[in-house]
């Protein structure tokens, strides 16, 4: 008995016991530990003092269900202790009989659960995080056995929990990274830790994704690594938005790469073909030199021509603005385009009379309809044949009215790879290529606020689909007669930082009879315009000088004489700079490089301006 007495007394649980009323008998060390009351303070009083205000009737509940004989076995509850706090415990209540086998008591066995509550909440609600993660939370053993699976790598892997665990993590890897898992988990068997480490995991499709892994040790109690906790995230789509980046940026540094070496080769062209062109304008018909100088004009044509491409790939090739009419357009330059498509194509044209204009360039908008009709007649294979049609309609979006320009082939259509590549710079499917191609297409539908679309499949051709925002402006009717392009004692002032191109420009219009003053920068131009202001009839102005720019200059010149004509001459258009003259005043603009007569046309049309 007295051993027994021992065992009650040394035991961390509380044992009491109590009548039927509740009144308690004894109250071991356990009990003053669980609930903070010693024997003196709880013997003779009710067990009630235990019960919380919202259990005040669960003491007689029980004691009712002992009175019948029954057990009360682990039934988990809240008490409150000495000090008033509420405290998890799990009781074990017991009938206690006499030698007759008479109910006449109860033992009341306490014990304190509030920690394993805390941990048990605690885990629930970490269990809750790792389940509703959107990375792959996943633990196994130094073997690389899977242990546990959340939802998260059921959805970066697309492997259920059930048909993973007790798995070997290797049934990931792909071929070329086969190594890899076991290399991982000996640097976990150090005391390692693999942080943000990328790499290629193969998903339950057979798909290769890119993930980011962390993986840590797993330890025991004492302090022995037993596993390693597994975390992924799919990081697919951001590695293909990472490399759109860089292919956008590739192309963007080419585009700037591209239009300044047009700007510049305009300009040296410009002292070539207007030179070229002069001479032809002054050498009498039968002069033996004249076939050569013609081939000069045609070769620096030829050359102005390719930087039309830079231009157009660069985003900056608009020059010649005007209304333009697609179906028009397609119908001047069709029999260019039979000439220049195989016999085994058919081409169709679809074009709707009523097609909206557009405001564009029609030899940079022509460029684009020659480019697709070729690029879609190449793709039907010579041995087979094949048709082109190309439409022109309209259709309305919520950015308002756009003119359509769609080109149609049967051809043998494109792969998804293919499609990501065709407006690269010189890509090509072809044994050689031709130039910018489809990149600059892409870049005349930029220049011109358009919006360029793709569709093809392998084997069953392919459609690009062009739209260019409608404008409200119709076309203008051309004269039937080529002007006079004599001057009237006319005074040019010619602005332009390469002395190449002032003195290039300075004779061709000194052939045509204007009086030509030159001058090397927007600050040495508006110094000479204030003397002259009075006796300059217009101004041919470059748009990029050092000192002072052409806007500038413009400016400048227009506060000293507002009704001054001013003619801009670029090698390439920049277009937000133009954007910046609009309802500012400006007469013109001409593309270098350019003839003797164009410029004198040009100038000659906005002399006779009101």
């Amino acid at each position: 008995m007295a051993h027994l007495a021992a065992v009650v007394e040394s035991s961390e649980d509380a044992i009491i016991s109590k009548t039927l009323a509740s009144e308690i008998l004894t109250w071991n060390a356990g009990a003053e530990r669980v609930y903070g009351y010693t024997a003196a303070e709880a013997i003779g009083r009710n067990m009630t003092l235990l019960l919380p205000d919202n259990r005040s009737d669960e003491e007689a509940k029980i004691v009712a269900r002992i009175a019948r004989g029954e057990r009360v076995a682990h039934f988990e509850t809240v008490r409150r202790n000495r000090a008033g706090e509420l405290i998890d415990v799990s009781l074990t209540i017991s009938p206690i009989r006499d030698s007759t086998g008479r109910i006449t008591g109860a033992s009341h066995i306490a014990r304190n659960i509030t920690e394993r509550k805390r941990l048990d909440k605690r885990l629930y609600h970490l269990a809750a995080a790792v389940e509703s993660s959107e990375d792959a939370i996943i633990t196994k053993t130094l073997e690389s056995t899977i242990l546990s699976w959340n939802f998260g790598a059921e959805r970066v892997y697309g492997y259920s929990a059930a048909e993973t665990l007790g798995r070997k993590m290797t049934m990931l890897l792909p071929e070329d990274r086969a190594d890899e898992e076991a290399k991982i988990l000996e640097r976990i068997g150090r005391g390692e830790r693999v942080e943000h480490f990328e790499t290629v995991r193969r998903n339950r499709a057979g798909e290769r994704i890119d993930v980011s892994l962390t993986i840590s040790p797993i330890r025991d109690e004492s302090g022995q690594i037993t596993g390693a906790s597994h975390i992924a995230r799919n990081i697919t789509e951001r590695k293909e938005l990472d490399a759109q980046l860089r292919h956008s940026q590739k192309l963007e540094s080419l585009g700037v790469l591209a239009g300044g070496v047009a700007h510049d080769f305009n300009n040296l062209l410009l002292g070539i073909m207007g030179n070229a062109s002069l001479a032809l304008e002054i050498l009498p018909a039968d002069n033996s030199t004249r076939g050569l100088l013609k081939d000069v004009v045609s070769a620096s044509e030829r050359a102005a021509d390719l930087t039309r491409q830079l231009l157009a790939y660069a985003g900056k090739g608009r020059f010649l603005v005007e209304p333009v009419n697609l179906s028009e357009l397609v119908r001047d330059i069709s029999a260019l385009i039979q000439t220049s498509i195989p016999k085994n194509v058919q081409l169709r044209l679809d074009l709707r009379d009523s097609v909206p204009l557009v405001q564009g360039d029609s030899s940079q908008l022509q460029q684009i309809i020659m480019n697709l009709v070729i690029n879609a007649a190449e793709a039907i294979l010579p041995a087979e044949s094949g048709t082109v049609v190309v439409t022109t309609g309209s259709e309305n979006t919520d950015g308002g009215l756009y003119a359509s320009l769609e080109v149609r082939d049967s051809g043998c259509g494109m792969d998804e790879e293919t499609i990501n590549r065709i407006f690269d710079p010189f890509f090509t499917t072809k044994f050689t290529g031709r130039g910018l191609g489809l990149a600059a297409v892409q870049g005349i539908v930029q220049g011109h606020n358009g919006v360029l679309k793709v569709n093809s499949r392998e084997g069953q051709g392919s459609t690009f689909s062009v739209l260019f925002p409608a404008t409200r402006e119709t076309l203008a009717v051309k004269a039937a007669t080529a002007p006079d392009l004599a001057a009237q004692e006319e005074l040019v002032l010619v602005v332009d930082d390469e002395e190449t191109i002032r003195r290039t420009a300075k004779a061709m219009l000194e052939h045509y009879g204007y009086t030509v003053v030159v001058a090397a920068d927007g600050k040495e131009a508006v110094d000479l315009f204030r003397v002259i202001k009075d006796k300059v009839t217009a101004v041919l102005l470059d748009m990029t000088m050092p000192v002072m720019n052409g806007e500038e200059a413009f400016e400048q010149m227009k506060a000293i004489r507002p009704d001054v004509k001013v003619v801009l001459s670029s090698g390439y258009n920049e277009v937000d700079a133009i954007r910046r003259f609009t309802g500012k005043g400006i007469a013109g603009f001409i593309q270098k490089p350019y003839p003797a007569a164009r410029l004198a046309e040009k100038l000659k049309s906005i002399l006779t301006l009101p």
